[in-house]
């Protein structure tokens, strides 16, 4: 079968619609944001955060680049088809190890990371026809995989601090190789404009994602509260739990979703800069953001009344503020809509959290948390277009 066939035909100034084997490759994602939100809960600690931060990157970059790499292969084609069903595969890999992954399964999680990112850029690679752009931009990319893979397998068989220090050193190469081009000494960088990103396309990608992260958030609410009701406090952490879930995607979906989509869609040349920035970048934030609230309402709900700690206060309006900053970057990146109104919110967790938050009853800080989203929903609902 030639090569070309694996890819999209794309018209001019046409986003390529979301195929239903994109959609059914997102459903390993609900299982592994459900195994982040999971180990993030049983490791509320600095180092469990830092730990977990290095999981959720790997397995964000795996899906980012993935939605990334749909822009030009046809997910709907024998051999795209073929392609993502093993990358579902090696993701459940992926995704079944996370709870162990800095204990007794360090291998299978390095590995099957690696394997998702080099089998796809190599795809690509073997895709595009020679002499094409972009065939020269994933074999870098491919190039910077194998690099940061090379890390990351060599810190699965180490233990304790040297797994950690190695894996933070992987996940920064990775996330750091767009920043400077995928740059290689004799070859250069792969200059931005030469991605030619149907931006409209990873717009709906990320707005579903966000949704599938938020689902876990929901989820969390309802499984949470159908195990422990049966008091008023319980009873209003469901309730608050629940409108922080609709504050978190009243301040993303009710604009600025669809801003972001007509801003990318209409950046052209320069769709790539705002899809690094805006959406690969920005939306990895919101998404890590809506996890740790996932985390958040999971605690109050189990005990509202319990005094919180420091660890259970920053995860309380950490995650709501972690999701804002996100909104920051990308109402940047687009360069639609004042920065002043989550800015300001983020402000005024931080404030909560140095003054109020330690001491005070899960329940309380939760509501603190509902009220400055629930505000940010507002005003995404009455703000001009």
């Amino acid at each position: 079968m030639p090569a070309g066939n694996a890819l999209r035909s794309r018209a001019p100034d046409t986003a390529p619609r979301v195929t239903n084997m994109e959609l059914f490759f997102d459903l390993v994602y609900v299982f592994a944001v459900t195994q982040l939100s999971r180990f993030l809960f049983d490791h509320l600690t600095f180092r469990g955060a830092l730990e977990g931060l290095i999981l959720f990157a790997a397995v964000w970059w795996a899906w980012n680049y993935t939605a990334w790499a749909t822009n030009w292969i046809d997910p709907e084609s024998l051999p795209g088809a073929a392609l993502m069903i093993v990358l579902m595969g090696i993701s459940l890999v992926m995704s079944g190890a996370i709870p162990e992954a800095f204990a007794g399964r360090g291998i299978p999680f390095a590995c099957s990371y690696v394997a998702i990112q080099v089998l796809r850029s190599g795809f690509l690679v073997w895709a595009f026809a020679p002499g094409d752009r972009m065939r020269r931009n994933y074999a870098q990319l491919l190039a910077w995989s194998c690099i940061a893979g090379a890390i990351w397998i060599v810190g699965a068989f180490m233990h304790g601090d040297t797994k950690l220090v190695l894996w933070l050193v992987a996940i920064v190469v990775d996330i750091g190789a767009p920043v400077h081009g995928f740059r290689l000494p004799f070859v250069g960088a792969t200059p931005m404009e030469d991605w030619t990103l149907a931006g409209g396309h990873l717009a709906e990608r990320c707005q579903l994602v966000v949704m599938i992260a938020l689902g876990e958030s929901v989820l969390r609410v309802g499984e949470t509260f159908a195990e422990q009701h049966g008091s008023p406090s319980v009873d209003a952490s469901f309730v608050v739990g629940f409108l922080v879930c609709a504050g978190l995607w009243g301040s993303y979906f009710l604009q600025f979703a669809e801003r972001g989509a007509e801003a990318i869609a209409g950046a052209a040349s320069d769709a790539a800069r705002v899809g690094r920035s805006g959406y690969a970048y920005a939306h990895a934030m919101m998404v890590a953001g809506v996890i740790v609230v996932a985390v958040a309402i999971r605690l109050t709900i189990d005990n509202p009344d319990a005094t919180s700690s420091l660890a259970s206060a920053l995860t309380m309006l950490g995650g709501p503020a972690l999701f804002l900053a996100g909104l920051v970057l990308f109402k940047s990146a687009i360069g639609r809509g004042s920065l002043r109104a989550p800015m300001t919110a983020i402000g005024v967790l931080v404030v909560l959290g140095g003054v109020a938050a330690v001491g005070a009853d899960l329940l309380i800080v939760m509501v603190c948390a509902m009220l400055v989203v629930g505000a940010m929903a507002v005003g995404a609902a009455t703000a001009e277009h």
